[in-house]
């Protein structure tokens, strides 16, 4: 199973991927978690520890350099546009029970991503994890795909777009819709969340007609301390996560 999980900025995104992620491996699978949000705080939201002293991959410019045979930020330069990555999971992830975790850092532009070996890294090295590696891929994504290519963006699974009941998050979905469909993605779901009763429910289902609606998650104050803590998610979501995991196909 590989997802990508996006939305805009504030939506919970996170905490709904961390959700994700630990559930699945709670249920045995070996998950191999990407955050490729430039406000990186997936591994806080998994309850990693040290995780202020992360370095995002984007920012190892002797690795980059080594493997792309061009420095960063160089973007008229000569480089390796297939530089060798399948070493990188070991190497760059820290792990922590059925997870391993990957800071990917920052594309500089969206759409393509800018024409740097940096990013050459980052998108062979999203691509390895998809298309080549067994274990279960989850993306902590930006508002968008950034890190996806084109081959790459229709091997996920799902592309998960985290919604809250307002209309900046509705206009933020649909512009992810239209993204994904442009590189030929069409398996998109959406997980509303902070949902406070049925009328939240009917106002995300009203906004997004013909989306896949694949559950909701409720308002919740203790999921928000956790979050705030970086403690990990409580355990009394289970039941809705499965329901949501459910809707992926396969």
């Amino acid at each position: 199973m590989k997802l990508a999980v996006t939305g805009k900025g504030g939506v919970g995104k996170t905490t709904v991927a961390s959700l994700i992620i630990q559930h699945l491996a709670d249920q045995g699978n070996r998950i191999i978690a990407i955050d490729a949000d430039p406000d990186a705080n997936l591994a806080s939201a998994l309850g990693f520890s040290g995780a202020d002293e992360i370095v995002p991959i984007a920012e190892m410019d002797h690795l980059i350099e080594e493997r792309t045979g061009a420095k960063p930020g160089q973007s008229g330069s000569f480089f390796s546009i297939n530089p060798k990555v399948d070493d990188l999971p070991e190497k760059l992830s820290l792990s922590r029970g059925n997870i391993r975790l990957m800071v990917m850092g920052t594309v500089k532009k969206g759409g393509s991503g800018c024409a740097c070996p940096e990013n050459a890294l980052l998108k062979n090295l999203v691509s390895h994890v998809v298309f080549y590696r067994d274990d279960v891929v989850v993306m902590d994504m930006e508002a968008g795909i950034e890190h996806l290519g084109r081959g790459t963006a229709r091997a996920v699974d799902m592309v998960i777009v985290v919604v809250e009941p307002g209309m900046r998050s509705i206009e933020t979905a649909l512009k992810i819709k239209k993204l994904a469909g442009d590189l030929g993605i069409d398996r998109i779901g959406i997980v509303g969340n902070k949902v406070r009763g049925n009328s939240d429910e009917e106002f995300i289902r009203g906004s997004l007609p013909g989306m896949k609606v694949m559950g909701f998650i409720p308002y919740d104050t203790k999921l928000i301390e956790a979050d705030l803590k970086g403690s990990g998610s409580p355990d009394n979501f289970s039941g809705i996560i499965d329901d949501i995991i459910g809707n992926i196909p396969r």
